[in-house]
């Protein structure tokens, strides 16, 4: 702290010298006279002597007319900037909303785009992490690490999903220039080695830039059960029938409202709303869904037929786009067997329900917003998907993890193992990790030809954006046509503040920014496009966008399709990729392919996307694609050994040992009554997983194979009151191979099982290894009502090896 005693120079030179013969005096006094001399410490730990009494007249005066002054707070934004609200749906395509043509009610949307302006060329990188990390640095994705989802990186530069602090954040740099800052939902920003309790944590949210986080870590998670993460805590949601994380997320953003204002009422605010809705897997409450019982009973192409003239009808689409045909690998509605119609409607229902649910609960939000005086100056970006909609759930899928363990199955499998849980019932609910058939992805992405995961086609890359901002942009009716990506949101937000981004953030020389401002469309619907050049690269599918023209690849991969897609990535060149070419200015829905008569154009592009490529970091093309054949190469922590306590929790599965996908050796030491219950441990959750668990006294192992498969061992006898050794010896030959699993009880044999095929990858995206309990989706039903079965008796240590 800084002194000012009094008020002008010779008067304040005076008190220091008074001072300096005080104190003399008051030593020489002390000295002699043995009087103690009291003292007071000030805020900066300096001691000043208070003078006795008898001195008191002759100070007293001089503090009482002196001032203190603490240093001006820097005013580094303008007086009126304003609150910054960014929201980003999962997993939501071009022709899903009713705002923009579709037909799943959005009312919130639609409210917002009635009191701003809409955007029909708005881009996102196809996929989920890399359109996170460009929306939130101004970069494209490969610069900053981000080439494939967190789960999937790999050591090459621009895909090992760590984003470096040379790419600050639009967090990191607002909440130096004086915003509160807050996020919630789905991160999936964070290495998956490095979100176990004890980090590192300097790559979780709070570390790029926010005060305050709610939400989870990874790419995804029940919305009944979900992984929580309060800024570095891991929290347990209650065990409430009534509770879904989305809402969760709605009221835990007002009451940080509420704190900002109560706090710090003159700070403008940037909250980062970004839920797990609509990405799989696509749970519901069933009133939802009974919404639109009947309304998706003619199937996707119908749907496609619908939507596309109500897009043009309604100006969102330009007059004479053609609607592109479906791929000849995707299944048509009539190929659809009349026994398994039902399901397939009942994903629909499901996933439409989802998506009003979740745009409720933006408008609760919303709604907030005005009944706290704030709306009027806030800016709200609302961006309708992180990419276009998902086609993971192939031809429809109780456990969408199926997919992307390339797991053969059949849906008469799924429906099978699906009458076991209740029946179509149960779907949307937290016994599955349920999906929609790819068709409706495809038709979910009307006009365009493609889905998530496909960066050469707008049907993975094209979604809707809505901007509202009542102080400044007048409603417009107008579509915005101007072409636009995420990476253009953070330098918009810093035009809009007259912010210079600064060259060093942290101490960390910043990179450059690949965004452009688009504020211009704010005010005017026909000026000049900012970003006339774009690249788009996701597992080997890619493009480039320039001045109006987008040359493009498909790549090898199909995201509705990954048993057809594994053989052909094997044996895939990049350099022999046909390429495609389409004036997109003119061609809306890339319909018109022009490359055989613009060979000239073409060659131009191919060139200029791989010096592009180069530049940022996206070499070798498809690197995206490296685990899908070699899952051994995941990234994993270095570890062949642990020692667990009864206490270990929320280890998630990323950095657990791989105990159903590898040859492992579990040993535990416990001590129990003869007739206790509860998990031993468990890793996973309903839509798969293993536990070992205790009923009764029966000792009860069980490879949950993402439930199409169930394999249990349990021993005959309840084991004895008193202390025991459980092994678990598992022996897996490769990947995905069938696995032998042997419980001995005290050196002896107790049970065992087979278990036909393995997961090779992973069994969840989020779930956990838990010891003493499982925490969480539950890896079995049995159980599912006693959770989180707290093992009854004690556990005094367990032991992992991997062999």
């Amino acid at each position: 702290m800084k002194w000012t005693h009094l008020k002008d120079i010779s008067t304040k030179t005076t008190s220091i010298c008074c001072w300096g013969i005080v104190g003399c005096l008051l030593a020489v006094t002390s000295l002699l006279n043995a009087t103690p001399v009291s003292a007071a410490t000030p805020d900066d730990g300096s001691v000043l002597p208070f003078p006795p009494p008898a001195m008191e007249s002759v100070v007293k005066p001089r503090l009482q007319d002196s001032t203190m002054q603490w240093p001006a707070q820097p005013q580094r934004l303008p007086k009126d900037a304003p609150n910054i609200l960014i929201i980003l749906l999962d997993d939501v395509g071009f022709g899903v909303p009713d705002t923009f043509g579709g037909e799943v009610h959005m009312p919130t949307l639609t409210k917002l785009a009635s009191e701003g302006i809409r955007f029909n060329r708005f881009h996102t990188t196809a996929i989920c992490s890399p359109t996170r990390a460009a929306l939130l640095t101004g970069r494209n994705h490969t610069r900053v690490g981000s080439g494939t989802i967190a789960e999937r990186a790999v050591a090459f530069d621009g895909f090992t999903g760590v984003m470096p602090k040379e790419g600050a954040t639009v967090a990191e740099t607002l909440r130096h220039y004086g915003y509160a800052t807050s996020a919630y939902g789905k991160w999936h920003n964070t290495p998956a080695t490095e979100t176990t309790a004890i980090g590192p944590k300097d790559r979780w949210p709070n570390g790029y830039g926010f005060d305050y986080f709610y939400g989870f870590l990874a790419g995804e998670t029940s919305q009944y059960e979900p992984r929580l993460i309060e800024n570095h805590q891991a929290i347990e949601p209650p065990h409430d029938p009534k509770y879904h994380l989305t809402e969760d997320m709605a009221n835990k953003a007002l009451a940080w409202l509420d704190d900002k204002r109560s706090y710090a009422p003159e700070k403008p605010f940037l909250m980062y709303w970004a839920p797990g809705a609509v990405h799989g897997p696509h749970h519901i409450f069933p009133e939802w869904a009974d919404k639109y019982k009947g309304k998706f009973d003619d199937g996707w192409d119908a749907y496609r037929e619908r939507v596309h003239k109500r897009q043009i009808e309604m100006g969102i689409i330009p007059p004479g786009t053609k609607l592109t045909p479906r791929d000849k690998t995707m299944q048509a509605w009539a190929e659809i067997p009349e026994n398994q119609r039902a399901f397939q409607i009942r994903g629909m229902e499901l996933f439409a329900g989802f998506v009003e649910h979740t745009d409720a609960q933006i408008g609760r939000l919303v709604d907030g917003l005005e009944q706290r005086g704030m709306r009027e100056n806030t800016i709200i970006f609302y961006i309708v998907g992180d990419n276009g909609s998902s086609a993971e759930g192939q031809q429809g899928s109780i456990s969408e993890l199926l997919a992307q363990n390339n797991i053969a199955n059949t849906v008469d499998q799924q429906l099978a193992a699906l009458e076991k849980l209740g029946g179509l019932k149960a779907l949307g609910g937290p016994a599955t990790d349920n999906m929609y058939h790819a068709g409706w992805a495809w038709a979910g992405c009307t006009p365009f030809r493609s889905t998530k995961l496909v960066a050469a086609h707008f049907g993975g890359t094209r979604n809707p954006l809505v901007i509202s901002w009542p102080k400044r942009i007048k409603p417009d009716k107008a579509v915005r046509s101007q072409f636009a990506h995420c990476v253009d949101v953070a330098p918009t937000i810093y035009d809009i503040l007259k912010i210079t981004p600064p060259k060093v953030v942290n101490g960390f020389e910043q990179m450059k920014f690949d965004g452009h401002s688009f504020a211009a469309t704010f005010e005017k619907a026909d000026s000049p496009e900012s970003n006339t050049e774009q690249f788009f690269d996701n597992n080997g599918s890619r493009a480039i966008y320039k001045d109006g023209w987008m040359a493009c690849a498909f790549g090898p991969f199909y995201p509705w399709n990954t048993p057809l897609s594994l053989p052909l990535i094997s044996k895939w060149d990049s350099a022999t990729d046909e390429w495609e070419l389409y004036n997109v200015k003119e061609d809306f829905s890339q319909a018109e392919n022009l490359a055989a008569k613009h060979p000239e154009k073409l060659a131009e592009l191919k060139k200029r996307f791989l010096e592009v490529a180069e530049e940022n970091k996206d070499l070798p093309i498809g690197a995206g694609n490296w685990l899908r054949l070699r899952p051994q190469d995941r990234v994993a922590t270095p570890y062949r050994k642990w020692a667990f306590t009864a206490n270990t929790r929320r280890m998630p599965e990323f950095t657990a040992p791989g105990l159903g996908r590898e040859s492992n050796f579990v040993e535990l030491d416990l001590e129990c009554d003869g007739n206790d219950s509860g998990v031993l441990y468990a890793l996973g959750g309903s839509g798969g997983g293993l536990v070992l668990y205790m009923d009764k006294g029966h000792l009860v192992y069980l490879y949950n194979m993402m439930i199409i498969e169930q394999y249990e061992a349990r021993t005959s006898k309840p084991l004895a009151a008193g202390k025991h050794k459980i092994t678990v010896d598992t022996t897996i030959a490769k990947p995905g191979a069938l696995a032998e699993v042997v419980l001995t009880v005290d050196g002896a044999e107790a049970a065992k099982v087979t278990v036909k095929r393995t997961v090779p990858a992973a069994f969840t995206a989020s779930e956990s290894l838990d010891i003493g309990c499982d925490l969480g989706s539950t890896v079995s039903t049995r159980y599912f009502d006693r959770r989180p079965f707290a093992f009854t008796g004690k556990i005094e240590n367990v032991a992992v090896n991997l062999k």
